[in-house]
């Protein structure tokens, strides 16, 4: 129950984000939606260091001078693995705008599929981390894990509104577009109990696992949210949000890691 808690956890973020479609008349402003990416970027960051790459370092501190080895590969791989998704599956990178969803496949679909392949990687770190506590990692506590999981829950907030609230300004009912923002979460869940399945063979890999997940939300931040967070207009806003971001999730992870 447990693990089950911190799987559902992020996925129940993403759906309250996507509810925001019944509190709202038409689609959020560029300043809000700015917001939002820069404050998810921030969680994100932080999340894949303190969450992640520092315990796959301190697991392999036993390597003395080699002890970054695992991490520098795993987020390597995890770097490489998002580019191959981000080549190979058709979607639109995080733009809602209508030059942005024309062409290609239905904007709904690609729009959909752009959140769903950013939330692989979060899906990931969460089954990481909670295989990693189910396991008996000492360097990962279930507050730990659950600090992790509350803070990509907290990002993935605004991640359920970006899906649904452009596609309600642009004529989709409320409930469909609703449906779509929790459909665009699903995957995350999915992904973690298949990691956890996973673990259980590769325990002793468990430090390129865990960098693994960081570089693919690194790649996700670089390649998708700061782009979308500073595009435009001059804006203090994204990067304001990027800040606050960073500094609760490390106030999650510190306090209760």
């Amino acid at each position: 129950m447990n693990v089950l808690l911190l799987v559902m956890i992020p996925f129940l973020g993403t759906s309250i984000g996507a509810a925001c479609v019944f509190l709202f008349k038409n689609s959020i402003n560029d300043s809000l939606q700015r917001m939002f990416t820069g404050f998810a970027a921030g969680v994100m960051v932080s999340a894949s260091f303190f969450s992640l790459l520092l315990p796959a370092l301190e697991q392999s501190a036993d390597m003395g001078r080699l002890a970054f080895l695992p991490a520098a590969i795993g987020f390597g791989i995890g770097m490489v693995f998002l580019l191959a998704l981000d080549m190979l599956v058709p979607h639109t990178h995080m733009d809602s705008s209508e030059e942005g969803l024309k062409s290609g496949l239905k904007r709904t679909t690609k729009l959909v599929l752009a959140v769903t392949l950013h939330n692989i990687p979060e899906g990931m770190a969460v089954g990481v981390v909670a295989a990693g506590w189910l396991y008996g990692n000492e360097a990962i506590s279930y507050m730990g894990a659950l600090a992790l999981a509350v803070g990509i829950a907290i990002q993935n907030f605004p991640e359920g509104a970006i899906v649904s609230m452009p596609l309600m300004a642009e004529g989709e009912k409320k409930g469909k577009t609703f449906f779509y923002g929790v459909l665009s979460g699903a995957v995350e869940p999915l992904g973690a109990l298949m990691v956890i399945f996973a673990s259980s063979i590769f325990v002793p890999a468990m430090p390129y696992l865990l960098s693994f997940a960081a570089g693919a939300m690194i790649y996700v931040v670089v390649e998708e949210l700061i782009p979308e967070m500073s595009e435009g207009k001059h804006s203090n806003i994204g990067t304001i949000s990027f800040f606050l971001g960073f500094i609760i999730m490390m106030i999650l992870d510190v306090s209760l890691g």
